[in-house]
């Protein structure tokens, strides 16, 4: 692991049981995948191998995506975020992302949100800064 992944390593913020969660996205697209946890050494196979390395809670094992399914995911670039207690992970995803068989972990119930324009809002809000 190099220095500045090690330096990365010291900034997350881990949850109580040692994780954080990873949030996966496919490099060109920018589509949402899945998201998985990661202990400090999947963060260092993620980094060091090429290939994302999750932390199983309910096995209690590490899996690398695609070993037993094929369906691969090549890092393409890693980011934390600004409170340090989440990764973005980009990936080449070959084949379906979610362990349903989808290509993404995010299409099975679309929720109906209400949705707003945020003109009006935008406006006052920028005024009063």
């Amino acid at each position: 692991m190099s220095d500045d992944q090690r330096a990365v390593l010291e900034r997350i913020r881990f949850t109580d049981a040692g994780l954080v969660p990873a949030i996966i996205q496919q490099w060109d697209t920018r589509e949402v995948l899945m998201m998985g946890w990661m202990d400090a050494e999947a963060f260092r196979r993620t980094m060091t191998e090429g290939r994302v390395t999750f932390w199983s809670r309910s096995r209690q094992e590490y899996w690398r995506k695609g070993d037993t399914s094929g369906h691969v995911q090549f890092v393409k670039s890693a980011a934390l975020d600004c409170d340090g207690d989440t990764l973005l992970v980009t990936v080449d995803q070959i084949g379906a992302a979610c362990h349903t068989g989808t290509r993404t972990c995010f299409d099975a119930d679309q929720l109906d949100p209400v949705v707003g324009d945020g003109a009006a809002d935008t406006d006052e809000m920028r005024a009063d800064l």
